[in-house]
């Protein structure tokens, strides 16, 4: 499938901006109990409010960041994804949105559109899997380490090995599929899963993802 014009992460963030508009505010989405208004808050907040973003991971400040997204919360859905859609000053410096972005806007795009009952995997260009492959080869490692299992990730001639150790589980796919399991999702498609049976079980129950 060839790739419309523009960068893959510059697509991703109109395409996930046209989308929550199309489903609306309160529509379902991959990420536990969030609607697709708290997944734009949660971009938006990300993006535009980084010092108060630290509740995401810390818990200790989660009311800070319960406290923001409530504000932005409360303005129209539209204005919200209307802001979603331009980047926030530094994201628009050459390259600063892709290495920020690529990942983050492409899983929650898929976040919105897995939630939704018809939804089928898309097939990505080979361009736009070698965009996604770069970040995903590093953060990986990290992503992966909940599992504790080596683990070596493969597509087509792609090959890196996230968790190093013997008698590895490799997991083999469509490099979108592969983003998707790495970061928690379940709904994903097209995967092979090899090595000991074990390992390959840890490797599947696991809560993967930071």
């Amino acid at each position: 499938m060839a790739a419309t014009s523009g960068s893959f992460v510059r697509r991703e963030r109109e395409a996930l901006c046209d989308l929550a508009l199309a489903v609306g505010p309160d529509a379902a989405t991959l990420c536990s109990e969030w609607t697709v208004r708290d997944l734009v808050v949660h971009l938006l907040i990300r993006e535009r409010k980084p010092w108060v973003a630290g509740g995401i991971l810390v818990p200790a400040l989660s009311g800070l960041t319960d406290r923001a997204s409530a504000r932005l919360a409360a303005r129209p859905f539209a204005a919200l994804v209307g802001d979603l859609r331009i980047p926030s000053l530094p994201l628009r410096a050459p390259g600063v949105d892709a290495l920020a972005n690529t990942l983050e806007l492409f899983v929650h795009h898929e976040d919105v559109r897995r939630a939704q009952p018809s939804w089928v995997a898309r097939e990505l260009s080979d361009a736009d899997e070698t965009t996604l492959w770069r970040p995903l080869s590093m953060m990986g490692r990290g992503l992966v380490r909940p599992a504790g299992v080596p683990v070596t990730i493969v597509s087509g001639s792609r090959r890196a090995t996230l968790r190093g150790g013997d008698d590895p589980v490799v997991v083999s796919g469509p490099v979108g599929e592969l983003a998707l399991l790495l970061f928690g999702r379940t709904q994903v498609t097209g995967l092979a899963f090899d090595g000991p049976e074990e390992k390959v079980a840890k490797l599947r129950s696991a809560q993967l993802g930071f």
